[in-house]
């Protein structure tokens, strides 16, 4: 598989253009032709920059990745305790949603592109795994009774805070109010080894 990450100012051009496109009207309703109208580019150009379609949608992800990664990092390194910290993806997630208004990018590519073999569905799927990780790494760190099963409901939460998104419902508020009762109830003595919505 080609490097997905552009190393010239033409290569920086065209996903900035396909993330603009893909997002907005989906990956599979634009085609290099456009991507490369609106890129200043020739088609020649961005095949020899991505080697193919396929590879530019992993690029395009790859970027989106790697921006989100760092904001909920970052989020979780001002949280003031271990449980708070737990809960940080949600704060980014209030952030992100400032400038991506259409969902989230990495579902709409799982259902664009549900071959698992394609480049883009990888990296998609990934970027889910390396969120539930993260749930599970976090919520061990703050003493939680069953991190497993927490960072399994975190990630359902915050994946539905995203889904609801476009509906204009103003659902975060009330999924970051339900992360904390689940963080709480699991790290309370009361609540050890009983997470709500469990039976």
């Amino acid at each position: 598989m080609q490097e997905a990450r552009p190393k010239t100012p033409a290569g920086r051009r065209i996903v900035a253009a396909a993330e603009e496109l893909f997002y907005s009207r989906g990956i599979t309703a634009v085609g290099v032709d456009l991507i490369a109208e609106h890129s200043g580019v020739t088609k020649r150009t961005l095949y020899n920059q991505f080697g193919s379609k396929d590879h530019l949608v992993a690029a395009y992800l790859t970027g989106r990745d790697q921006r989100w990664r760092s904001l909920v990092l970052a989020a979780v390194d001002v949280g003031a305790t271990p449980a708070e910290a737990v809960t940080a993806p949600f704060e980014a997630l209030r952030t992100w949603s400032e400038t991506n208004t259409r969902g989230c990018a990495f579902i709409n590519a799982l259902a664009e592109l549900p071959d698992p073999s394609h480049p883009a569905h990888r990296i998609a799927a990934n970027q889910k795994l390396w969120l539930l990780n993260l749930f599970k790494e976090l919520a061990a760190t703050a003493g939680c009774s069953d991190p497993a099963t927490l960072s399994t409901q975190l990630l359902v939460l915050h994946e539905g805070a995203v889904a609801t998104q476009p509906l204009a419902l103003d659902s975060l508020p009330a999924c970051i109010d339900l992360a904390r009762v689940l963080v709480e109830s699991s790290t309370s003595p009361q609540g050890a080894g009983t997470l709500p919505f469990t039976r």
